[in-house]
């Protein structure tokens, strides 16, 4: 499979730039077999029934972005990828670093380069504990098609996060208010919370011509044993389970054995592409419109056919809907 197959020409000014101020307000598109329905995001409530379970990522994106400068003067960025351990991180430098640099930030916060291989630093920092000073001094990672910065670190979350570790949003989630996620509970629609950090696997663009050469970097996922319990019960009295975005999709993949999902700690490097069979019998899946020739893409692909998800993003495309992060939805039925 080439990586071609999966590309398609958006015009650039249907890359959403900023949310909607009413999140739920978003236009949504319904996969139906060969059919597709337009509607607003909040009209979701027609398609959930009473017992349906909607499980969702509730990874919470943390301001991942450092700017500061080194000894000589000169300014660095990092992105803070994964911790290895108390104030040891790997990064991603925007700049020129050797092994042994210091660089310091604002808030007294310091970090030494102590290893690098491969465009990835791993930096100790001192002055503090990074974890709560990245709430003071570090930017939201926002993707680079965004070209604002994003000031709000609530404007780049899910209504429900609560689980630090994410740098990237899982963005599906993004259409949920808290008055649409009342309004569906009262409708008797229950709800499940598994968390994936989204981390590199999720967000680095394939560079292989052959898709299936493609590897995935490692992402840390939790499955509590009470969320667990929810969803095999669902699954057991054959109600209908819907994943609200592509992370929870990999995640629940991940975990999921002779007939349920396992709860517990571990990581994925799960790669999803046509040709894939699910594990979980999902009824549907609430996902965002995607990068061309993005592991996204391929995933959805998967689900849904290649076919029927270019000619939906053709159909979107004609009617201007708004792409990615901050764009609009689609639930697709299997």
């Amino acid at each position: 499979m080439k990586l071609r197959d999966f590309d398609y020409f958006l015009p650039k000014e249907l890359i959403a730039q900023e949310p909607l101020r009413r999140r739920d307000a978003s236009r949504l598109m319904v996969l139906r077999g060969d059919s597709i329905e337009h509607r607003i995001f909040r009209e979701i409530v027609r398609y959930l029934e009473k017992g349906d379970l909607l499980i969702f990522n509730n990874s919470r994106v943390i301001p991942a972005r450092l700017r500061g400068r080194k000894s000589t003067g000169g300014r660095v960025e990092l992105l803070l990828v994964k911790e290895l351990g108390e104030n040891l991180w790997e990064c991603l430098v925007k700049g020129r670093l050797r092994e042994g640099a210091e660089i310091s930030f604002p808030s007294g916060i310091s970090a030494k380069v102590e290893q690098k291989s491969e465009g990835k630093l791993v930096v100790r920092f001192t002055g503090g504990d990074i974890r709560q000073v990245m709430w003071k001094i570090g930017e939201m990672p926002t993707p680079p098609y965004i070209k604002r910065r994003v000031d709000n670190p609530e404007e780049y979350q899910t209504v429900y996060a609560s689980k630090d570790g994410s740098i990237a949003a899982p963005t599906a989630g993004f259409h949920f208010t808290h008055e649409l996620l009342a309004e569906l509970r009262s409708r008797g629609v229950e709800f499940a919370f598994i968390t994936l950090h989204v981390g590199l696997g999720t967000f680095l663009p394939v560079k292989v011509e052959e898709v299936e050469k493609h590897r995935m970097h490692e992402e840390h996922f939790e499955i509590p044993r009470n969320e667990a319990e929810k969803i095999n019960r669902a699954l057991e009295e054959g109600r209908r389970v819907f994943a609200v975005g592509t992370t929870t999709v990999r995640a629940l993949e991940s975990a999921f054995e002779d007939g349920g999902v396992v709860p517990g700690v571990s990581t994925t490097t799960l790669f999803i592409y046509p040709g894939y069979e699910f594990k979980v019998p999902y009824a549907g899946l609430i996902t965002n419109f995607h990068l061309p020739r993005s592991t996204l893409l391929m995933l959805v692909s998967a689900f849904a056919s290649r076919e029927r998800i270019l000619k939906a993003y053709r159909e979107a495309i004609k009617h201007r809907y708004r792409f990615y992060s901050f764009g609009d939805a689609m639930l697709i039925f299997r």
